[in-house]
């Protein structure tokens, strides 16, 4: 294939699906902005200038320079400022089939993808070295021509990705290693244990008073530790990640009664609200596009 500059986010995606690669788009200002959405291909968005905020899967960020963000083809996502400012970002689509067949034994490069936590579950922050070493990816794929093109392209595509995960598994060191602050430590580590168990039960019956009742804590303590720590409430942690939970399900061809069931949901009809609020499409069309 021969590397295009795509002209919206859009056009990314669509030459992505088409080669079966990636793809990349330099934007300077805002095109439609499109509701909450999902797609097949990894996204890489890259901020240059700043000034919005990103809204992914229930997740708000404001997004400074050098902020990047690695979104995989399960999170739904979408800006949520408009304004009439220059928004200067990269938008790069990638096939997770393609990233696939280039990662080793050794060398999984859809590690900055996968991996979540909650202390850093979707963007890094460059230092300005790392930024400039981005953008030497970047305008390297705009000028390479001519003869051997795609294999310049696919080696530096690998070079980028190695170097973007590189960045991200040493800032997940990094945060592991950060020693807290005393007086907040023992909330952290009773939040830590909160979110410990509704992970590993998230497919079962959740609610406050279970929580409660298992951590010998109020109600109300519960609440305002867990929202200080991690800036949401339990209920819609909860439901998001059993609505990420529900996608995975759905593209691996589950139905979507089963996906309601397995991930947690008690009611059908609030499951299928849920997702659709939050997805963009019903359930159903998520496994059309996702299966």
């Amino acid at each position: 294939f021969r590397m295009k500059v795509s002209s919206t986010c859009k056009e990314s995606m669509k030459n992505c699906m088409d080669s079966h690669s990636f793809a990349f788009a330099h934007l300077y200002s805002d095109e439609r902005i499109m509701d909450m959405h999902i797609h097949n291909c990894y996204e890489i968005y890259y901020s240059i200038s700043g000034g919005k905020q990103f809204l992914i899967d229930n997740c708000l960020y404001d997004i400074h320079p050098g902020d990047i963000f690695l979104i995989n083809q399960f999170e739904s996502h979408h800006l949520t400022q408009i304004d009439q400012q220059t928004h200067e970002r990269i938008i790069l689509s990638i096939d997770p089939e393609y990233l696939t067949k280039l990662s080793t034994e050794k060398t999984d490069l859809n590690h900055c993808f996968s991996f979540r936590d909650t202390h850093m579950p979707h963007c890094i922050h460059l230092t300005p070295e790392e930024q400039t070493r981005f953008m030497y990816f970047i305008h390297k794929f705009q000028s390479s021509e001519g003869p051997g093109e795609d294999l310049l392209d696919q080696a530096l595509f690998i070079e980028m990705m190695v170097f973007l995960n590189r960045a991200f598994i040493s800032r997940c060191a990094q945060e592991n290693q950060e020693p807290k602050e005393q007086s907040g430590s023992k909330y952290h580590a009773q939040v830590d244990e909160i979110l410990s168990h509704i992970n590993s039960h998230i497919r079962e019956p959740l609610t406050l008073e279970d929580l409660s009742s298992h951590f010998f804590m109020s109600s109300s303590y519960i609440c305002r530790i867990f929202k200080a720590a991690t800036g949401t409430t339990i209920n819609k942690y909860i439901t998001a990640k059993r609505l990420t939970l529900a996608k995975s399900l759905l593209s691996q061809g589950y139905t979507v009664t089963e996906a309601c069931e397995m991930c947690g949901f008690n009611d059908y009809s609030n499951f299928l609200k849920a997702f659709t609020k939050a997805v963009g499409i019903s359930p159903k069309k998520y496994a059309q596009y996702n299966s």
